[in-house]
């Protein structure tokens, strides 16, 4: 079985980066010389997906702008015989097709993702959270294919989290059924730590069947008057099976300051060009604050 579409959302204020994201959408903040959202383009890509629908907002015009062709740009690149620059800038404009819809209303992921349904249509499709990345990229989706193939349900991929860190995510009540294979008794959204019914945390991929709009449409909204996603999917396991795969390697939130300088210093010692200079400073800072203590 092949998924086709991915809903990527890309919607949200990006607070956190504040200032900045007044005037530059969070997910056009650079990983090295790629924009975030870039990455979750190129992990469903890699899944064999034909549509890729990036939910927006007001202010997000500069996405558009990115995955579409800059004929100025490469017309000047060509000229002076940058061939790699030019392969780089034609290779995010030829990517997939790509769609956009525009969430009017800040009301939850719940309600971004439904404002998706009429471009996804009647067929399962991966909902992807492009401030969280994978060590593991694509295997992570690959996997979840495979298990809603051989169980027939939902997916979410989880990941296990420190107690005080439960009340950050949708946690799962689960039943293993394999090896890092569960399948979802109950999910609660941002539990307090002594609420909370394991420490698998849901982490930005999903696979999801097309019913999820119907029971995003009949799930009220919840705290901040948000429709929240995690009460969906919990509606939506009355009617079919929810299973939670527990990815091996890595996974960076690129959506805090933290996490994206973290993320950054991971990719970069990754590339050959930059890793040899990059581990002689961290190894220089590193001895510099052992000797100041």
């Amino acid at each position: 079985m092949r998924i086709k579409k991915a809903v990527i959302t890309a919607a949200g204020w990006g607070t956190r980066f504040l200032p900045v994201t007044k005037s530059q959408p969070k997910e056009m903040l650079p990983l090295l010389n790629k924009p975030i959202i870039q990455y979750s383009v190129e992990e469903a890509i890699a899944c064999g997906i034909d549509l890729v629908v990036i939910i927006t907002s007001m202010g997000k015009r500069a996405i558009e702008d990115y995955f579409d062709h800059h004929f100025e740009l490469e017309s000047m690149l060509e000229r002076k015989g940058e061939t790699r620059l030019l392969e780089e800038v034609r290779r995010s404009s030829n990517m997939v097709d790509i769609g956009y819809i525009r969430q009017k209303e800040q009301l939850g992921l719940g309600h971004a993702v439904l404002t998706a349904k009429n471009m996804v249509g009647n067929e399962p499709f991966f909902l992807m959270l492009p401030d969280d990345l994978f060590e593991n990229r694509e295997l992570v989706l690959k996997e979840m294919m495979r298990i809603y193939e051989n169980y027939q349900g939902s997916v979410v991929a989880v990941k296990r989290v420190a107690e005080d860190e439960v009340n950050r995510y949708g946690i799962i009540e689960y039943k293993q059924v394999a090896d890092r294979i569960f399948k979802v008794i109950d999910l609660v959204e941002k539990p307090r730590s002594e609420d909370a019914p394991s420490d698998l945390a849901i982490m930005g991929r999903y696979l999801l069947p097309p019913e999820i709009f119907g029971a995003i449409q009949e799930t009220s909204p919840g705290r901040n008057g948000e429709i929240q996603l995690t009460d969906a999917l919990r509606r939506l396991l009355k009617q079919r099976p929810l299973y939670a795969y527990e990815f091996e390697g890595e996974r960076w939130d690129a959506g805090t300051l933290p996490g994206w300088l973290e993320v950054t210093i991971a990719l970069a010692l990754q590339e050959p060009e930059i890793a040899p200079r990059l581990r002689k400073y961290l190894h220089k800072i590193s001895s510099e604050t052992a000797s100041a203590v």
